[in-house]
């Protein structure tokens, strides 16, 4: 780009178009000028790759991004060019005349940052490349990829320990938007960062709000959530298997609901097809499995939606992140049941590695239960749970309508009692449906196998429905209290049982709300900064959005690398009449404002 500007907020108001930083931006961009090292935890949407872009550009030399997301760097290549910044990538998927040319900018100090993904740095030539050339910085973006137990593990991550080595004088950030306090350890250890500064944000993102649902009819509760709240919005559903990630996407499809399916086992091309779709079209819902989204930098993401329960809090707080990195108000919709439960234990059971492994995944799995069956405020459980402090939030579903906590100590002892029972005078062990059946009294092939009459157990639970009972033996799964066997899923009891079946330990429950699965509540919507949309500004809005689809299809980039929603609807709503108006809102840059500012002003003029 143009001469450099002289300082860190300068760069910001110029380059990105802002004319502050937000939360510890500041002190992070002027401490790897300054040449520190960085060790950064900030929530998705947070601001993250401000805080290594800034210092490329302002130190000098070339920025060198590790990235681990090879189908996105050319994404976020356009994005940088856009906003005037000399950007390249090297990657597998270039041929010898692109790498050839982005080698050469390097090395002439023709860039400002250039993206690396990590098995690169084990390739001998691209280390001589390297240093060749000036660099200004290393930013080692998605850290927690080195995290061995982590979801996202990636070996050539362990390689990374070895730049400050090779490279003593250049500064170091790591980032990452997920870690607790364990992996924030185990990424400082293995990056060789102990020594570097650490800055951990505040993990609370206001503008989402968590709402957490019994499980019926997922789909359906799911065709429901669309329809009613996100109408026309883009998406993206999470599902635990591939079989189940392309029947979600046909059900959408088929009751006009635009989806794509995305997960491992489809053809490169569909997958890389479909997810450059999600990216560049407006209100696309994308179903997949939790193979896509890490570094996916769509801003106007309305609503993440499971409907299966995620492994852990870390992996469901990173998922759910992707929704509204614009700062808009965004959902974050989980469809949770029994059977959930079920198979979760019945994977760690069967899972490979040793018994510390599994028990790793246990606590993992124990505490994503506890965030699903709290009656207490979700968003002060996430933030509790990465070591951070909050208050009730008023815009989660637990703080919109508090359910009920009940003494369900006796249907407890029911329940167990009939496991010890079933074991000990038929010594078989049944799953929680016929459990239910038993408790309910009911004749069914499930429970034909002995004379129920004989079994003094049968039809104990008649003051509770099916369902109810359902929510028990979940509970009672989430507690501890009950345990998962062999491969049908059979309940036993646990060492804790004994304390429940004697009368020592009292068993609070959880009511569900007496409403719909799925229904909308109301929404606390003045927790962000964003830019309203005033009523009358909504027809200008949409204008300006088919202005930017055109342009960004002419330009074959995504429509939020022109601007995000949040910057058009301050446009919308503030109607500017001239470039330099154009110029004050936020979000346009001195070189977006001198590639699109007569195309907005020309659509504002249509009226």
């Amino acid at each position: 780009m143009a001469a450099a500007p002289t300082s860190a907020l300068e760069t910001l108001h110029r380059v990105f178009g802002y004319d502050a930083f937000r939360g510890d931006q500041a002190e992070i961009v002027e401490h790897v000028i300054s040449g520190g090292d960085a060790l950064v935890l900030m929530p998705t949407g947070g601001g993250k790759s401000l805080c290594y872009q800034i210092p490329a550009l302002v130190r000098p030399g070339v920025g060198v991004v590790i990235s681990p997301l090879i189908a996105l760097m050319q994404d976020q290549v356009d994005a940088l060019r856009n906003l005037g910044v000399r950007a390249g990538f090297l990657n597998s998927t270039q041929d010898f005349g692109e790498r050839q040319r982005v080698e050469e900018a390097f090395v002439s100090g023709d860039l400002d940052v250039l993206y690396l993904a990590p098995e690169r740095l084990s390739v001998e030539s691209t280390v001589r490349l390297l240093d060749r050339g000036k660099i200004a910085l290393f930013a080692i973006d998605e850290a927690h990829c080195v995290s061995q137990w982590g979801h996202d593990f990636r070996p050539d991550y362990l390689m990374l320990s070895s730049l400050h080595e090779r490279w003593p004088d250049v500064p170091r950030i790591a980032l990452t938007a997920t870690a607790t306090e364990t992996t924030h350890k185990e990424i400082s250890a293995r990056l060789n960062l102990d020594g570097a500064k650490h800055f951990v944000a505040s993990f609370d993102r206001p503008n989402i709000q968590y709402r957490i649902v019994g499980k019926a009819s997922p789909q359906k509760q799911l065709l429901e959530l669309l329809r009613t709240e996100h109408k026309g919005d883009a998406g993206i559903v999470y599902c635990l298997s591939r079989a189940s990630v392309e029947k979600t996407a046909d059900f959408l499809v088929q009751n006009g609901i635009p989806a794509v399916p995305y997960h491992a086992g489809l053809d490169k091309r569909v997958r890389a097809a479909n997810q450059s779709r999600f990216l560049r079209e407006d209100g696309l819902v994308v179903v997949a499995t939790i193979a896509f989204g890490m570094g996916i930098d769509k801003p106007d993401v309305r609503f993440v939606a499971h409907l299966d329960l995620p492994k852990s809090v870390e992996g469901y707080y990173q998922e759910t992140g992707r929704a509204g990195r614009d700062g808009l108000p965004s959902t974050a919709w989980l469809a949770y049941g029994l059977q959930d439960v079920v198979q979760q234990r019945k994977m760690i059971d069967s899972s490979e590695g040793d018994e510390a492994h599994r028990r790793r995944q246990a606590a993992h799995l124990n505490a994503m239960l506890a965030l699903c069956e709290t009656v207490e405020c979700r968003r002060v459980q996430i933030l509790n749970y990465f070591g951070q402090a909050g208050q009730p939030c008023g815009n989660c579903d637990t703080c919109l309508t508090p359910p009920e906590q009940w003494d369900g100590t006796i249907p407890a002892q029911k329940l167990l009692s009939t496991v010890v029972r079933l074991r000990n005078e038929r010594r078989q062990s049944f799953g929680a449906g016929q459990l239910t059946d038993i408790l309910l009294g009911k004749t069914t092939p499930k429970v034909t196998q002995f004379q129920h009459e004989t079994l003094k157990v049968f039809g104990i639970g008649t003051e509770l429905h099916e369902s109810e009972w359902r929510a028990v033996v979940r509970q009672l799964l989430a507690q501890g209290l009950l345990a998962v066997q062999g491969d049908y899923g059979s309940l036993v009891l646990t060492e804790a049982s004994a304390e429940v079946l004697s009368g020592s330990r009292k068993v609070m429950l959880r009511r569900e709300p007496e409403r719909p699965a799925g229904a909308r509540t109301s929404r606390t919507r003045g927790k962000t900064a964003a830019v309203e949309l005033p009523q009358e500004a909504a027809p200008l809005f949409e204008r300006l959005r088919a202005w930017r689809a055109a342009t960004a299809k002419e330009q074959g980039v995504p429509a939020y690398v022109i601007f995000h929603d949040a910057t058009l609807r301050q446009i919308a709503t503030e109607r500017p009449r001239s470039l330099e108006a154009l110029g004050t809102v936020s979000g346009v840059g001195e070189n977006k404002l001198a590639k699109y500012g007569e195309g907005v002003l020309a659509s504002l003029a249509e009226e």
